[in-house]
């Protein structure tokens, strides 16, 4: 069964999700984890690529695109619009719908910024967990 963590950010700032994106990222790969962030599109897989290298310094996660020659390699894969292969553990999911690849994965992250439309596509995907049997936990953070 799926584990889905919801973190509910107080921050506004524009960049928030994604940074702290970056920050469990870069906690799930310091133990031991397989990761798969999954973005919108193209342009925001790019960034996330960018911003992994540059969010913190002294941070050192590695990772690929999903369609890069170093993914094979990787822990960390960011992609859109495909499952990706392989084994991994976690989903950060930075989409508005939930992937329809959810379920095979040990657990899921959905980030929620204080933006409303970003609160309301949240509330929907966690109904959506719910109804197909996900357990489901909420983090409060100061972020």
């Amino acid at each position: 069964m799926t584990k889905v963590d919801f973190y509910l950010l107080t921050s506004h700032q524009p960049q928030a999700s994604k940074r702290f994106a970056c920050k469990l990222t870069e906690k799930a790969y310091r133990l031991g984890h397989q990761i798969y962030i999954q973005t919108e599109n193209q342009a925001q897989a790019q960034e996330m690529d960018e911003l992994l290298w540059t969010f913190r310094q002294g941070s050192f996660v590695p990772h690929a695109l999903i369609n890069s020659e170093e993914a094979d390699e990787s822990p960390v894969l960011i992609g859109y619009e495909r499952e990706p292969e392989g084994k991994l553990e976690l989903l950060i999911n930075l989409c508005a719908e939930v992937p329809a690849f959810f379920s095979r994965f040990q657990r899921v992250a959905e980030i929620i910024g204080q933006d409303e439309n970003h609160r309301h596509a949240g509330r929907q995907r966690y109904r959506y967990y719910r109804d197909h049997g996900c357990l489901l936990e909420t983090h409060e953070l100061n972020f």
